[in-house]
């Protein structure tokens, strides 16, 4: 890498592994198509992700969080509860009036145990 344009970086960000990473992951981008905000000049990818770093043509802060949000597998949604539970009133609604009972696992559990189980019939 050039020395001078890390050297340029170290002021936007101080950990030089992490200035590794983010620049990296923006070389990638940039192979990938993304627009570059500095002029190329002949440079390599990783060169000119050093350069915008320096050149604060992109932030660094961005970069962190696209670099994290491509590296998630799986993306947690935080819906409120409040949501949830209109969700299951509409569907409720949905079911053509039929009206559901709610039971506990207690009155489930009684319920059961009354029950008398068949005769055993020999099928052989």
């Amino acid at each position: 890498m050039a020395r001078v344009t890390v050297e340029d970086c170290v002021d936007k960000v101080e950990n030089r592994f992490e200035l590794v990473l983010l620049a990296g992951h923006r070389a990638r981008m940039i192979a990938s198509g993304s627009p570059l905000t500095v002029a190329r000049d002949n440079d390599k990818n990783p060169v000119v992700a050093l350069r915008e770093i320096a050149d604060e043509t992109v932030h660094p802060d961005d970069l962190k969080e696209d670099l994290i949000h491509s590296l998630q597998k799986y993306v947690e949604v935080d819906e409120p509860e409040q949501d949830l539970q209109l969700l299951a009133e509409d569907s409720a609604e949905e079911d053509n009036g039929v009206a559901f009972d709610r039971m506990s696992e207690e009155d489930l559990l009684r319920g059961l145990e009354n029950m008398v189980p068949p005769d055993k019939q020999d099928d052989f």
